[in-house]
């Protein structure tokens, strides 16, 4: 895991986690910092890092992304096989987790930026076990045709979505339309748009985001 991760330690008794999934292009290193100033001394924070894979948005450019995307466009065709064996590593990793630190799931948090938001999001309304939360950031609704039959689980799970109104990447009517869904499934989720922001966060955001994991962490 380390070698595939960036870590943060807690400082006392390990009694939660949360495992973040980084935006394309990216690796997990920023979120670590960032992340390390919200915790509590008892949680613990993995930051994954996405391999390079030859990404089709990319003309086939090797890119650090968790699944193949040929476009951004909400009407294109997703590529349901990469997504879905995404979706299973992701389990996979969680289950790893909770059995190597016998922290269990519901002291497990899923969160992410962008690619990886929207990955931590279909991941954990198809988890066979309840998680504690899910926050995604910049995201879109992933494999919404599935929707609502593929969500077996984590549809009264606290949820946090946030996403800037001027988001050149990930519009923000593709946050709005992920948050009508989820709305839909799961009345603890909650959308925050944050005005002028693009594809990015801010002081606004972080310090919703800190408030929240430290509402679910106290």
């Amino acid at each position: 895991m380390s070698e595939d991760a960036f870590i943060v330690s807690p400082t006392r008794k390990h009694t939660a986690t949360i495992i973040f999934l980084h935006g394309l292009g990216e690796n997990g290193e920023n979120w670590k910092q960032v992340l390390s100033k919200m915790v509590k001394p008892y949680v613990k924070v993995i930051c994954l890092n996405a391999k390079k894979i030859p990404l089709t948005l990319n003309k086939g450019f090797p890119t650090a992304a968790w699944f193949d995307l040929a476009s951004l466009d909400e009407n294109k065709m997703e590529d349901e096989i990469s997504i879905m064996r995404a979706v299973e590593k992701l389990h996979d990793i969680i289950d790893e987790e909770i059995a190597s630190s016998k922290v269990s799931a519901t002291k497990t948090m899923l969160a992410g930026f962008s690619q990886g938001g929207a990955l931590a999001m279909y991941a954990a309304l198809t988890y066979h076990k309840r998680l504690a939360a899910v926050l995604a950031m910049s995201s879109w609704p992933m494999l919404r045709h599935t929707m609502p039959e593929a969500a077996i689980n984590n549809t009264n799970t606290p949820m946090l979505q946030c996403h800037g109104t001027e988001d050149p990447v990930i519009y923000h009517k593709w946050g709005k339309l992920m948050a009508d869904t989820l709305s839909e499934m799961n009345p603890k989720h909650e959308f925050k748009s944050y005005e002028g922001l693009m594809h990015a966060v801010n002081d606004q955001e972080l310090q919703d985001v800190k408030n929240f994991i430290n509402k679910i962490f106290p």
